[in-house]
């Protein structure tokens, strides 16, 4: 590769809270729907990560960039861009959570924006960074971060939700360098399919349903399905066809196949679809970490599964990575990593 256009990962970082909320808590918050045995069989859950009071998800972003910025020894002066992946959940809206990252880890040279593509933001990030800095000769590096809580907004007698019922929380970030021959980030593709744009989401909180004195306590209990018939359906007809030619994209525009990938790098979801993905990608539980000791923590599950894979042995020097998500909406992601 041609080392102008080699994009590398310099290394990333990761928070998590110290709260945990084990599968038999989760069965009593539903009021006996749910049994600890199915929340753990059923659901994949043993046991998931909870905020704290102040582990709001831009602290939580700020948090992860400093565990990156001192794993790889990075000045924040370096860093020319950051792109947050935070949630819309924050500490105070209609902040921009990039701009208060940048200002506490003293990346005061960057400029940043927020991408928000619910738990495809990463992967996403990633590609934007790339394109951007490929397009751009001023940018050279790039840090990707934020945090993630959406599942304060869980109501657990909402029994539409039991596929929400994993959210949990976490911070992660990546560092991204021109030039970096290390870690090379390859080809990415994204899809989104706007007929289910409105099927799930908070349904108070903005213009057409404001938080009054009356709904309060509902409001903030509100992340539901809103037409959870029409989401079901349409999922069932063309998620996994999606997310295959996501990958199948990344892995072609990466010059690699199927039979390539060493490390899945997945997103926390039921343990009956977590076996279809790899039975259908001819891959092994050796090959990746299935996350039922953090639940899903949105669009950063990617990071903490580089993590994991990592610090585990799974992902080695020179093996092909595939990050994958999906986010509401309805958006499917993929990309290919050349870890070392």
């Amino acid at each position: 590769m041609n080392k102008d256009k080699a994009i590398g990962i310099v290394g990333y970082g990761i928070y998590l809270p110290e709260g945990r909320q084990s599968a038999e808590e989760i069965a009593a918050a539903t009021n006996g729907v749910w049994t600890a045995d199915a929340v753990h069989e059923k659901l994949g859950i043993e046991q998931k990560v909870i905020p704290g009071k102040h582990d709001g998800t831009q602290e939580m972003g700020v948090k992860a960039a400093k565990d990156a910025l001192a794993r790889t020894q990075t000045d924040p002066m370096d860093i020319d861009l950051l792109l947050s992946v935070g949630e819309e959940w924050k500490e105070y809206p209609l902040t921009t959570s990039g701009i208060y990252i940048q200002e506490q880890i003293g990346a005061r040279r960057a400029w940043a924006i927020d991408v928000q593509q619910r738990c495809c933001s990463t992967i996403s990030a990633l590609k934007m960074a790339k394109d951007m800095m490929l397009a751009d000769e001023n940018i050279n590096t790039v840090m990707i971060a934020g945090g993630y809580r959406n599942g304060d907004f869980v109501d657990y007698t909402d029994i539409t939700m039991s596929m929400m019922y994993n959210l949990s929380a976490a911070g992660g970030a990546l560092i991204l360098k021109k030039g970096y021959e290390h870690n090379l980030l390859l080809g990415s593709h994204v899809m989104s399919d706007g007929s289910m744009a409105r099927d799930a989401g908070v349904v108070y909180g903005g213009t057409e349903k404001p938080i009054t004195c009356e709904n309060a306590g509902k409001a903030y209990k509100s992340l539901t399905l809103m037409n959870p018939a029409h989401m079901k359906e349409r999922l069932n007809s063309v998620s996994m066809d999606n997310w295959m030619n996501c990958i199948d994209l990344a892995l072609q525009k990466s010059g690699y196949q199927r039979k390539d990938i060493d490390y899945l790098a997945v997103l926390h979801f039921k343990r009956s679809m977590h076996k279809v993905m790899l039975e259908e990608l001819g891959l092994s539980e050796d090959q990746t970490v299935y996350l039922s000791q953090y639940g899903h923590a949105g669009q950063i599950d990617q990071i903490l599964s580089l993590h994991l894979g990592l610090e585990s042995g799974k992902i080695k020097n020179g093996s092909v990575v595939s990050m994958i998500a999906a986010g509401i909406g309805y958006a499917w992601a993929a990309n290919v990593i050349r870890w070392g």
